[in-house]
């Protein structure tokens, strides 16, 4: 039995799915303009993770996670670069799933694209229009009439009274109420064709809330089981979902909402306005990218998640002795036993809301477990168990050796020393041998000396 914490009700509760044994989700993705940051990174670790506990579950999964392929931002850097839209997103497009598969992101089963869909938006914002929540306004935009749609404000916890007590002094005079948001807006003179698309109420392009609205009901149908995404999207955008969707469908839109928490910088949330964002690329020229992932994972997804590179090298450092079980102990090639104890609590912590920090302590146990006791078998349910989260997946050398080939001590150069240290041993240079070792130490490599020889590792 799943738990899990839903926003629209603020309350963890148990995942019932609306057709037994299967279960559709949605999940807001990237706008294609920029390089992907660590704040994106978390959004698609959080939302695999879910994936994968929901499938290991016994549920068949249909998970959604869509692309934002035209927006004022992708225009501005387009027109900047000198560079067509499309060939500026599909840049964008690739390199973000570069990121995704070095981070051990499995691909979601659907991955439609805003401008695929630009139809089905003119379908809703028409339906819309004639139950009377939305209008067209004199300069060619169409907005959607928010004090007509009972409950705005159901999933945020905001009020009509509190959002207009908030309102700026230059209220767009198009609007019949400062609160309205856009649904099509139209076509500026000065925007390039490819940014323009011919609707019912003249040249445009859609607003940024009603894209999600119109591919998730084309994937999933009006009434399906999970939307996520990040904290900064419950208001407005998942609002506004909502509003677009329930007042279309005239029913439910999505019974469980699900919002990974941020990624913070010095106490503030990452984010490419704040200009304090670090992106994928970046962190992964310094960083593993299991060491990545992990960091992600050991927090539980709806908590804030604090960036620096202390806590990175402490998740390294982590995810190290983990590997080093798995390299002091051969595992077994086994299944998952959910029946053994530490299976069982595994269980227990993901059940819980995705509790994914017990759920890594257990591994944490089951490789002490396995080293004293010199157990095959638990070391194989540590490999098995960790999988279920996409890590540990590697021989185990090959992690602890990460980051060989880069920089001035790459393999060549520390097996070139390793043999002149066996030498200068050989010779009973001493003073030598100690030098090398030290030199090494120096560098963030660690010599393990065994019956097989001279292996290594970094720190």
């Amino acid at each position: 039995m799943i738990t899990l914490y839903n926003t629209l009700t603020r309350d963890k509760e148990v995942f019932k799915p609306i057709h037994p044994g299967k279960v559709n989700m949605y999940v807001c993705g990237m706008t294609v303009y920029d390089y992907c940051h660590l704040g994106h990174a978390r959004v698609m670790v959080v939302f695999d993770m879910v994936a994968r506990w929901l499938r290991a579950s016994g549920y068949a999964v249909n998970y959604v996670r869509n692309i934002t392929d035209i927006d004022d931002k992708i225009i501005k850097r387009a027109l900047e670069n000198g560079e067509p839209i499309d060939a500026l997103t599909e840049r964008f497009i690739a390199a973000m799933n570069e990121d995704a598969d070095a981070l051990g992101v499995l691909r979601p089963d659907h991955e439609p694209r805003a401008t695929a869909f630009v139809g089905a938006m003119h379908q809703m914002i028409g339906q819309l229009i004639d139950n009377g929540l939305a209008y067209p306004a004199p300069n060619g935009d169409v907005y959607y009439a928010v004090r007509k749609f009972d409950g705005y404000g159901k999933l945020s916890g905001k009020s009509l009274d509190d959002l207009r007590a908030g309102e700026r002094v230059d209220v767009d005079p198009n609007k019949e109420d400062p609160l309205d948001f856009v649904l099509w807006k139209a076509a500026k003179p000065d925007e390039p064709a490819e940014a323009k698309w011919a609707s019912p109420w003249g040249a445009g392009r859609p607003g940024w809330h009603i894209e999600c609205s119109a591919m998730s009901c084309h994937h999933l149908g009006a009434h399906f089981d999970i939307h996520g995404g990040g904290a900064d999207l419950q208001f407005p955008h998942h609002e506004n979902e909502i509003a677009q969707s329930e007042g279309a469908s005239g029913h439910r839109y999505v019974n469980y909402w699900m919002h990974n928490g941020f990624i913070r910088v010095d106490n503030e949330k990452m984010s490419k306005s704040l200009g304090n964002f670090f992106t994928i690329r970046d962190v992964l020229q310094k960083y593993d990218a299991e060491v990545v992932r992990f960091f992600i994972l050991r927090a539980h997804y709806r908590s804030p998640l604090n960036y620096s590179d202390a806590h990175l090298d402490d998740a390294k450092n982590a995810l190290t002795r983990l590997y080093t079980a798995l390299k002091s102990v051969s595992p077994a090639d086994t299944a998952v036993d959910w029946a053994s104890p530490h299976a069982a609590r595994f269980k227990a912590a993901m059940d819980d809301d995705f509790n994914t920090t017990e759920a890594v302590a257990v591994l944490f146990e089951l490789a002490h477990e396995a080293n004293r006791q010199q157990s095959a078998a638990l070391a194989g349910e540590l490999r098995a168990l960790a999988g279920v989260l996409g890590l540990l997946q590697r021989e185990p050398q090959a992690f602890l050796q990460a980051g060989a080939g880069e920089g001035e001590w790459g393999a060549a150069r520390i097996e070139a020393a390793i043999a002149a240290r066996k030498a200068a041993r050989v010779a009973k240079d001493w003073a030598e041998s100690d030098r090398i070792r030290d030199e090494l130490l120096a560098n963030g490599i660690v010599l393990e000396d065994g019956a097989g020889g001279t292996g290594w590792r970094r720190l």
